[in-house]
């Protein structure tokens, strides 16, 4: 499982002209799901995110977490993170798990942060066309994978 998250001070997914998702203060999450993907994936990245420090505290510092703010998350689904480019100009999509494995796995992901404290989590639609706005701040943007997680 992969995820690029933004800290951001807003963001919002909509599809077909209508707002799906949207938070203030916390995170977008743009979220891939590999075909060995299990719960176990998706249990790690999202204690993994919702204990992320990368909030700034009253001394500028990078301390707080989604918690301590009082976050949301929104999170779309986005299997081109799956991408493998290595090869020519068009990226082979073969890594990404199937709609029928993936979604599921998108949505216990939603469920574990909201297990991992994070009260507000929004959502795009699975497998839409997705317009999605944000508004980064800092700019922070981070890349983790569940392979490179202990």
């Amino acid at each position: 499982m992969k995820a690029v998250i933004q800290r951001v001070t807003e963001c919002s997914v909509t599809v077909e002209g209508k707002i799906t998702g949207q938070i203030k203060d916390g995170f977008l999450i743009l979220l891939g799901v590999e075909q060995e993907d299990t719960k176990i994936q998706a249990e790690k990245l999202s204690a993994k995110i919702a204990g992320l420090r990368i909030f700034t505290d009253e001394n500028d510092k990078m301390n707080l977490s989604l918690a301590d703010i009082g976050g949301g998350v929104l999170v779309v689904s986005n299997f081109t993170l799956c991408a493998n480019c290595r090869k020519g100009r068009r990226p082979n999509f073969e890594a990404a798990a199937r709609p029928e494995t993936a979604e599921p796995l998108y949505e216990y992901f939603c469920e574990c942060m909201h297990k991992n404290g994070i009260e507000t989590v929004e959502r795009g639609i699975f497998g839409a066309d997705m317009k999605v706005s944000l508004l980064n701040d800092g700019p922070v943007t981070l890349v983790i994978d569940t392979k490179d997680l202990a």
